[in-house]
């Protein structure tokens, strides 16, 4: 087996570096085995500059497992790499949808037996990419204002067993309330399947299946088909809403007729103001983005089968 490089959050708390111990010892098994923290860009920048061969691990949940991936986009070197991932984050929302153990220890098992597997990656017309999921609407202001709960309840409970698992549903609540209402264009490949004269509540780019910790916004997102999964919602009106968030929990949200459900290789939105997240990362606001797929744009390693 290849030697690895596991890479990790610094601000990581004592309970996940004990776990992590557990899946450590399962690795040094079968490899040698280097550890290190990174907390900003250029530490990781640093980090990756001296893995040689080393095969990259990840060890932490999306934000972590995106920002390894951009870094290793930004520096050209991603089409050769093959990353395995240790799900230590909050959702593990990448993890999920490809199959990839929760459990640690059963996670390090498939890093010494999996296969490496192509990913497709979103890119948009800046460079910035997307490992999971990118939405804007209110799906984002449900992000922004999850991601500030989920810093102030992390500090509620002790290491993983902790209240920050509910920072995303608060979001949601809260956004519920008084959700954005935009008019956007969106075309899907070249065609315009949503204009300025239809308000949306959010679009959704889906490479995988769920956010925030298993909500599935986009079910049947394969991150290895090569095309992207776009959800748009059209439920502005407050029954509509309320309807589009129990049909959301159930997973049944597009078969409403105010919901469009397309896939396709690249999606542009412009319009109103906008907010974005992608892959948990906040950005905005803008009036134009657009997003292509890059099919098999690195490996990964998953379970065989």
């Amino acid at each position: 087996m290849d030697p690895l490089l596991v890479i990790k959050n610094s601000d990581a708390g004592t309970a996940d570096d004990e776990t992590l111990k557990a899946a450590l010892a399962v690795l040094r098994e079968h490899s040698s085995v280097e550890v290190q923290a990174t907390s900003n860009p250029g530490e990781l920048d640093g980090v990756l500059h001296r893995a040689g061969s080393r095969r990259i691990v990840v060890a932490g949940g999306d934000g972590s497992l995106h920002a390894v991936i951009s870094a290793l986009h930004r520096r050209h070197e991603l089409a050769d790499a093959v990353v395995g991932l240790l799900p230590l984050g909050t959702g593990n929302d990448f993890a999920r949808g490809v199959g990839i153990p929760l459990d640690i220890e059963e996670a390090a098992r498939v890093l010494v037996s999996g296969v490496p597997t192509p990913m497709d990656l979103i890119v948009d017309e800046v460079g910035q990419v997307v490992v999971n999921s990118v939405h804007v609407g209110a799906g984002a202001n449900a992000s922004r204002r999850g991601h500030r709960w989920k810093g102030r309840l992390h500090a509620v409970g002790v290491g993983k067993v902790n209240l920050g698992k509910l920072g995303y549903p608060i979001g949601a609540a809260l956004t519920a309330f008084n959700p954005p209402a935009l008019r956007l264009h969106v075309e899907l490949d070249g065609k315009v399947v949503n204009d300025l004269d239809t308000r949306v509540l959010m679009v959704a780019l889906g490479n995988g299946s769920s956010v925030g910790g298993g909500t599935e916004l986009t079910p049947e997102a394969d991150p290895a088909d090569g095309r992207i999964d776009l959800m748009i919602s059209k439920a502005t009106g407050p029954l509509a809403r309320l309807l589009y968030a129990a049909r959301l929990g159930f997973g049944t949200h597009q078969e409403a007729d105010d919901v469009t459900a397309l896939r396709g290789r690249e999606v542009s939105v412009r319009g109103e103001e906008f907010w974005i997240s992608a892959d948990g990362e906040i950005y905005g606001p803008e009036r134009h983005r657009t997003w292509h797929i890059e099919p098999a744009a690195y490996s990964m390693v998953l379970p065989v089968g």
